[in-house]
């Protein structure tokens, strides 16, 4: 739910907000892309010079359209469909309709991502999360008995236990409040000395550890531990991250990743599409009106069959279909398990260790099912009952999480009828859509049992499971206990000057790099990383004015722990 986590990061009225700073790698991306210097130079004799990159995601297009302002000419290739996990499926014959089936809910703390919404032109509005602001009313269901409500305040006391015992299990044994204050201020030498203490105390410790071990939920009942899981904090229920490592949840929080989100109108697709298109003021070497779009005729390259390296410091690439093409540099977005499941990427490429890293990163399973409805009845109250008629959803039945989309006037609305994580997902994987809907629609039923839903749903709906998608194998990365040095072997990878010479000029990015998987922030910045590392492979740099996160590497870096 939003509430609990609100009286825990709530903004007080004239404080600097929490933005995505840190804590592992304290950077001000922000910062870097607003300044006037620009991401750095390359030298005339490199200008026009092709990069691969490999992935038409959020992390490729991001580093695509910075680096071809810089004078270089990257060549995106792709397997799937344009834009990776932000998929906005329309809906037929709707003009503006749609389903996110990936990233739909993306925090105002995401400063370099809203940097790049900003630049084209859209338009975003607050997500309808639980007890949200622009959610008119939200259900609880667990155990068969169904809470409804409309506003935080109207709580029972036993929810508010809930939310009081995770605000005091994060302020008791993560130092929240000081570490909020420490972001919010951009102190980096309060942040890294809270967070360089907390990585060795949780790598090795999952989140359930961290909240059954807690003093806060250790002296109250285990019916409040299950509560938090099903209902959780922010977005909804978070007991499917149980077995995580307390780590990443910590980043989360820290960070503001799960409140005050917002949604783009028309998709969040559109996002990396209009990058592709936009044709931005300041270039160098390519003449005024260049696009990404232009530099590749319209379309992007088809997807990788292998990636190797030539005689000397080149990679060749080879396509699907065999033709292959010889690049300066290689930056590589997509999910890690594809380097060895989907393509010939060559072993001496990379480190055994972080071959390692690489192979063992664990993706979570993720479902979702849209139906598109005639109206946005749930906002027209029962004149008897005086409630509205359907709610945000959160229950322990199947569906999980039901999230209620208006598309503004003269337009259908949408329903994600079920959104859920890990094992429940799993239970769908096997069904064809109508079944899930049909098992979906059966357990609304029993929450809504005088609502018909069924009647309202106009046109065909839409599903994914993202692990059977043979381009992803999974949503996101969701590390265990133990998997940080994993993480920082893969972050840390852009930083190639003490590499050997036959592992340098091939990079990686995307939000299973970062240290925050899952959101588009991590996706965007490690982007920026790469952008870095590759502007130095090829012998440019940064203006003293703007340093990069590789210059100030030495001072931010995130803690090593010993192998």
């Amino acid at each position: 739910m939003s509430a609990p986590l609100e009286t825990v990061t709530g903004t007080i009225p004239g404080e600097k907000p929490v933005t995505y700073f840190g804590p592992d790698f304290p950077f001000p991306y922000d910062d870097w892309l607003r300044h006037p210097a620009g991401l750095g130079t390359v030298p005339t004799e490199r200008h026009g010079t092709e990069v691969a990159i490999v992935g038409a995601g959020m992390a490729g297009i991001t580093a695509a359209f910075e680096l071809m302002k810089l004078g270089l000419k990257p060549v995106v290739y792709e397997f799937g469909r344009f834009g990776g996990r932000l998929r906005s499926q329309p809906f037929e014959g709707a003009e503006g309709v749609i389903a996110e089936l990936g990233g739909m809910r993306f925090p105002v703390s995401s400063t370099a991502f809203y940097h790049y919404v900003h630049n084209v032109g859209l338009e975003t509005r607050p997500f309808p999360n639980p007890l949200g602001e622009d959610t008119p009313s939200t259900v609880i269901d667990l155990e068969g008995n169904a809470l409804y409500v409309e506003r935080a305040e109207d709580l029972p006391a036993f929810y508010k236990e809930v939310a009081a015992a995770w605000a005091e299990a994060l302020e008791d044994c993560a130092q929240f409040s000081a570490m909020q204050k420490a972001i919010r201020s951009r102190d980096v030498g309060a942040v890294k000395q809270i967070w360089n203490r907390l990585v060795p105390l949780w790598d090795d410790r999952s989140f359930y550890d961290f909240i059954a071990t807690s003093p806060a939920f250790a002296h109250r009942s285990f019916r409040h531990l299950e509560a938090f899981g099903q209902v959780g904090f922010g977005t909804g229920g978070w007991d499917t991250d149980f077995p995580n490592s307390m780590l990443e949840i910590l980043r989360v929080v820290f960070t503001g990743c799960d409140e005050n989100q917002r949604l783009v109108v028309g998709g969040a697709e559109q996002v990396p599409r209009r990058l592709w298109r936009l044709q931005p003021e300041r270039l160098v070497h390519w003449p005024q009106g260049t696009s990404l779009e232009k530099l590749h005729s319209g379309s992007t390259r088809p997807g990788v069959a292998s990636i190797t390296r030539t005689d000397g410091d080149r990679f060749a690439i080879v396509d699907r279909w065999g033709d292959r093409r010889d690049y300066a540099a290689v930056l590589v977005t997509c999910q890690s398990w594809l380097l060895t499941t989907h393509m010939h990427a060559d072993e001496s490429l990379f480190s055994h260790k972080l071959w390692m890293a690489l192979d063992r990163t664990r993706y979570m399973q993720s479902s979702k099912t849209f139906v598109m409805v005639d109206r946005p009845f749930w906002k027209e109250r029962d004149p008897v009952t005086g409630r509205y008629p359907m709610s945000m959803t959160l229950t322990d039945r199947l569906s999980r999480g039901t999230y209620l989309f208006d598309n503004g006037p003269d337009k259908p609305a949408t329903i994600c009828l079920s959104y859920s994580w890990m094992s429940d997902a799993l239970k769908m994987l096997p069904l064809s859509v109508d079944k899930r809907v049909s098992l979906i629609l059966g357990a609304l039923r029993k929450i809504y049992p005088t609502l018909d839903i069924e009647r309202h749903i106009i046109g065909d709906p839409i599903t994914v499971s993202w692990e059977s998608d043979p381009n992803f194998l999974g949503a996101f990365k969701g590390a265990l206990p133990g998997h940080y040095r994993y993480n920082h072997r893969m972050y840390c990878h852009f930083m190639q000057a003490d590499l050997p010479p036959a592992e340098r000029g091939i990079f990686m990015a995307g939000d299973d790099v970062g240290w925050t998987p899952g959101w588009v922030e991590g996706a965007v910045t490690t982007a920026l990383n790469a952008v870095w590392g590759m502007v130095h492979h090829l012998g440019g740099g940064t203006s003293t004015g703007n340093p990069g996160p590789g210059d100030r590497f030495t001072e931010l870096a995130p803690l090593k722990l010993s192998d």
